[in-house]
């Protein structure tokens, strides 16, 4: 008990997190980490890009510098005045030359007042190098701060259109799981439809409720059985307990009789124990036998062979009760002297039940049991089954509560046998006849 109160207040104390502000905010952040991804990577394209053009115009012009000294054996004049030929370091410009001199192999300087050099040591000349300031080639530099605001714009903007569609994905993702949600949240199992896995889409989400769906016709499967089997065994034990209170009176009023006569009443008294001692008997057989029902399994593994005609006896004796003052005949085909693979407590049950309803309702005429084709029959000449009853016997399963008198007995017999893959048939005009066949 503690550990179920301790887990229901960790489940209360626990935060709740909306799954649809979950979705927004990891499509949001994905979106702005991916924006900032492509921003650096444009940047540094532009730059490259620049660089690129650069380096080949100033590759451009040392060949040529190169030709015409291979001809001439001098250098020639520069074609651009943005180029400027160098035979040493020192010679270069001051806000260059000491960061050329500390990395040899730096091409790319950044001078005073937006100067911008790049630097091309020529292969095959020692000390001979070509300068190029190429502060009016420049594009992407001068340029740098409007494509930052630019790149962070786009991204901001990329980011918010991100999130209204993740707001827009998220909400349509979780609405169909609320909507499981508040189905199923505080709901009773017998008040869930039958059917609502249909109304949602075909994905986890419909998986997930496919198998609420299962879930939740178990728990009405459970709960039914556990309701009829509460109803069916103050049903069944009516009669056992009916039959010990009689034995019991009886008993004292013998007791009484030979207080004030002298008599031999051993037999008298070892009938009313042995009647005692049946319906003792009766009614632990029925709550094995109900308790079965209640069960999903069927234990087939449990038949054996049983005769037929000694239960049919055994209980036309115990129910024989419910025909005294009743000019009514019980007749009992030859045919009922055979043997039949059941359980035999169910059979007794089936038994009891289909007699001591046919006893009960039949005030005259006949009740007439037999068996041929695997299948008993009991008929009675009684005043037949009430349509609703009869009805409710030959749906496929029980549903809500039974009416009183027959249907509690067709409920248990309708019951069993579907428990037991039994085939039930019941007609009822002039009188009933229920006919069960063992499959």
């Amino acid at each position: 008990m503690t550990n179920k109160s301790t887990n229901k207040s960790n489940s209360k104390n626990k935060k709740f997190h909306s799954l649809s502000r979950r979705i927004v905010a990891q499509f949001c952040l994905f979106t702005l980490v991916l924006s900032v991804i492509f921003s650096l990577l444009t940047f540094i394209l532009l730059f490259t890009l620049e660089d690129s053009f650069i380096e080949r115009e100033i590759v451009k012009e040392a060949d040529y510098l190169i030709a015409q000294y291979q001809q001439t054996k001098q250098w020639p004049q520069m074609r651009a005045r943005h180029f400027t030929l160098h035979f040493s370091k020192k010679t270069l410009p001051d806000d260059m030359r000491e960061k050329s001199m500390q990395e040899p192999e730096r091409v790319e300087f950044y001078g005073q007042q937006g100067r911008h050099y790049h630097l091309y040591a020529f292969p095959n000349f020692e000390q001979t190098y070509l300068l190029a300031e190429v502060s009016e080639k420049l594009l992407v530099r001068p340029l740098r701060e409007g494509i930052i605001t630019i790149l962070v714009v786009s991204g901001v903007s990329l980011t918010l259109v991100a999130c209204m569609l993740a707001w827009l994905l998220g909400r349509k993702t979780a609405k169909p799981l609320k909507a499981l949600a508040d189905l199923v949240d505080g709901v009773a199992p017998e008040n869930i439809p039958d059917s609502f896995a249909h109304q949602f889409p075909n994905n986890e989400i419909g998986v997930l409720a496919n198998t609420l769906e299962a879930s939740m016709a178990k728990i009405r499967q459970a709960i039914e059985r556990e309701r009829c089997f509460t109803r069916d065994v103050s049903h069944e034990l009516r009669t056992p307990v009916a039959i010990v209170k009689n034995a019991v009176e009886l008993y004292r009023e013998k007791s009484r009789e030979k207080s004030r006569e002298k008599y031999d009443a051993q037999g008298s008294e070892a009938e009313i124990i042995n009647r005692i001692n049946d319906a003792s008997l009766q009614m632990e057989q029925t709550v094995t036998t109900l308790l079965h029902l209640a069960r999903e399994e069927h234990a087939a593994a449990e038949q054996s062979a049983v005769k037929l005609l000694p239960l049919i006896e055994q209980s036309i004796i115990e129910h024989s009760y419910l025909l005294d003052d009743k000019s009514v005949e019980v007749q009992v085909d030859d045919n009922c002297n055979t043997e039949i693979v059941v359980q035999q407590g169910m059979l007794k049950v089936l038994l009891d039940n289909l007699l001591s309803n046919a006893f009960q309702y039949t005030d005259s005429g006949m009740v007439e049991v037999s068996f041929a084709n695997n299948t008993l029959t009991i008929a009675d000449t009684g005043p037949g089954i009430e349509a609703g009853i009869s009805k409710q016997v030959t749906e496929p399963a029980i549903k809500g509560s039974q009416s009183t008198g027959y249907g509690f007995g067709l409920s248990i017999v309708k019951r069993l046998c579907e428990h037991q893959k039994w085939q039930l048939s019941v007609e009822s005009k002039q009188g009933t006849r229920i006919s069960v066949r063992f499959v």
